[in-house]
């Protein structure tokens, strides 16, 4: 990566290692990660009718999707996830007058039933929030009274606003799900620290720990450390707000 050409699409990525400001630990196993940058990503490719050519697809260690560098006919440079099927040199455009090509973003409103999109608003202008991971997409299967129902990844069925937009195909780097962190150290270099069992720790420090040699956990079901269980609860919200928008919940495991 030439840091010159993209100056201004990068920043330094603070470290925290998982503390607040007072410095206590509020995420656990976090820390120790390699120093990088954090890439300026396009979500809401609000550039309309201005055709923007591919210069690079890139490896971003802040996701699991690559990117792609833009350069637009006005000289603008931006980054956005690369889809499967974009490559170096193709033109891309945002706006209702795109083509349904991959890379192109339009409103879900201006997209035939059955096409694959990413990168989906769920509130329009606000930019992409759903669907952004490597491999994933989502398609659209009806329209109707001013909402477009979206089969997500997770086999959810949901309405969003015509106005929102999404970006046409399916995420690239599709084999990330099939990395192999390898050894240990690989993970620490990712900010990733070592995970102690709740039964090897001391009753004090854990409710399952405690007990004579290799006991169980001593209850009838799991307990995270704080003495909230862990298996079986439900957490979701019972009144949120976007119930009304699920139109069919996802599948369970």
């Amino acid at each position: 990566m030439n840091i010159d050409r993209i100056k201004s699409l990068i920043e330094i990525l603070p470290k925290n290692s998982g503390r607040d400001v007072a410095g206590h630990v509020a995420v656990r196993h976090q820390g120790g990660r390699h120093k990088r940058f954090y890439r300026l990503i396009d979500w809401k490719r609000d550039k309309d009718n201005v055709g923007a050519r591919v210069v690079s697809v890139e490896y971003d260690p802040n996701r699991s999707a690559d990117i792609a560098l833009l350069q637009y006919a006005d000289g603008e440079k931006r980054f956005i996830v690369a889809p499967v099927g974009l490559s170096i040199g193709q033109t891309v455009k945002s706006g209702d007058g795109a083509d349904l090509h991959v890379g192109n973003s339009m409103r879900l409103g201006s997209m035939p039933v059955g096409t694959v999109v990413h990168n989906v608003e769920i509130k329009p202008g606000r930019g992409g929030q759903m669907i952004r991971s490597a491999g994933t997409s989502a398609m659209v299967l009806a329209k109707e009274g001013g909402h477009i129902q979206l089969k997500l990844p997770s086999g959810e069925v949901r309405a969003f606003d015509e106005k929102c937009r999404a970006t046409i195909g399916q995420i690239g780097n599709v084999e990330w799900r099939n990395r192999v962190i390898g050894k240990a150290g690989r993970s620490r270099n990712m900010g990733i620290r070592p995970s102690v069992r709740g039964v090897a720790q001391n009753p004090r420090s854990h409710p399952h720990g405690g007990g004579e040699g290799r006991s169980g956990i001593g209850m009838p079901s799991p307990k995270s450390p704080w003495g909230k269980k862990t298996l079986g609860k439900r957490t979701r919200k019972r009144k949120k707000y976007s119930d009304r928008y699920i139109l069919q919940r996802r599948k369970g495991k």
